[in-house]
């Protein structure tokens, strides 16, 4: 063997080991972020459609980033035990309403008819009280203009809700996260302890936080998990909040979304939001915090990720389109301040979800399908202010409360 070739030799040998260490470390690194980053989803947890990339089926959560606690450390989601007596095959046995009213439901061989539709009205007087006791012959409904008989009629105080929360937790939130925990907190206390509720926080994507759940601590419980960071993914949330609602198990449903910014990274449009929310009978309310005039935005490029100006442009114009379609209501509070306002807006719809009435018709040639506009008068009361949803879609892809109970 000659000098060259053998110092070939031993110098190839440290090279190899070198590379072998190197991917040993690589591999157990990439083992660790793993099982850092990502967390199996709890018993019965639905994976939302934009998380579900790639074959996906473990439900992630945002990494925190550095300086706003546990270092750059993913938050872990805590497993969650099932719930006594739940029973994922079957809905569950639907309790009486507080004072023992029995909950009322429309007759199965009316939801079953083509055409059943129900929709939720809202009523009050000159002074914005709401106006809770009236009955159905106060009531005239019109379908495409055209006077329709209502089939069902129920008075909704303390009708239990299927309820979806979408927190914002993009950048631009970081100083408002405590006061949003806070308006949470007042609008799960003041719920009906018969409500099953989800949450999913958003910023670049959607994170389902919690599942559908009659137990409420379980949602208190997730507020921790907050932590502002990334983009604003408001139209594809809202998307996935209108799909996963369809799971709950009351024919009454709504959400409520609270955000401080515009969408700037969805994959979905405005359009397929408002489509969607048109096809399904789900209030949706929505709280805007910031400045609906603001232009651009304060706080620069940077703000969206790290929270940067004082004041931020909300998005007014597209939460009060998808309020109005769905005879909800928005909320734009400018300044988030100590957050009473915040608080105060998240009681009143909590409480506006118990002053309300749920009203039911089949739908004239409900064969022919498509959109029907949708008119609530009071005859017997020209000073009270009506609100329901601009109109309902009949055929295909159209929720109906017959979807709901078996």
């Amino acid at each position: 063997m000659t000098l060259s070739k053998h110092r070939s030799r031993w110098f190839r040998l440290p090279l190899l080991g070198a590379i072998a260490g190197f991917i040993l470390i690589a591999g157990a690194a990439v083992s660790a972020h793993a099982q850092q980053g990502q967390v199996f989803p709890p018993p019965g947890a639905s994976i939302p459609r934009s998380q579900n990339q790639g074959g996906a089926s473990v439900l992630e959560l945002p990494a925190m980033p550095g300086g706003q606690g546990g270092g750059g450390a993913t938050a872990t989601l805590p497993r969650i035990a099932p719930q006594p007596g739940a029973d994922t095959a079957t809905l569950p046995r639907l309790a009486p309403q507080p004072g023992g009213a029995a909950l009322s439901l429309p007759a199965r061989d009316l939801r079953s008819q083509q055409g059943y539709k129900q929709v939720t009205v809202t009523v009050t007087d000159q002074n914005g009280r709401y106006v809770t006791d009236l009955r159905e012959n106060d009531f005239k409904l019109l379908v495409d203009g055209q006077p329709r008989q209502i089939a069902f009629f129920r008075q909704d105080l303390n009708t239990p809700v299927s309820v979806g929360i979408i927190v914002d937790t993009s950048g631009s939130m970081q100083p408002k996260l405590a006061q949003a925990r806070a308006a949470i907190t007042e609008f799960v206390r003041n719920l009906n302890p018969q409500d099953d509720v989800f949450m999913f926080a958003f910023s670049s994507r959607p994170f389902l936080l919690q599942p559908f759940t009659t137990n409420h601590y379980l949602i208190l419980s997730r507020l921790e998990l907050l932590h502002a960071y990334g983009q604003t993914a408001l139209f594809d949330t809202i998307l996935d909040g209108l799909l996963m609602v369809q799971h709950g198990r009351y024919d009454k449903k709504a959400l409520l979304v609270i955000t401080d910014g515009m969408d700037n990274t969805s994959e979905a449009t405005l359009g397929q939001v408002v489509a969607q929310a048109r096809r399904m009978g789900v209030l949706i309310y929505s709280i805007g915090i910031g400045d609906p005039n603001v232009g651009g935005g304060s706080g620069g490029p940077l703000s969206s990720l790290f929270g940067g100006g004082d004041v931020d442009e909300v998005d007014a114009s597209t939460l009060d389109l998808l309020s109005s379609e769905t005879g909800a209501k928005t909320y734009i509070i400018r300044e988030v301040g100590d957050g009473a306002a915040l608080r105060n807006a998240c009681a009143s719809i909590s409480r506006e979800l118990r002053e309300q009435y749920t009203i039911g018709f089949v739908a004239p040639d409900a064969s022919r399908g498509g959109y029907r506009t949708i008119h609530v008068d009071l005859p017997s009361r020209p000073g009270d202010r009506v609100r329901v949803r601009k109109g309902v879609e009949v055929g295909s892809g159209a929720e109906s409360a017959s979807s709901t109970y078996p």
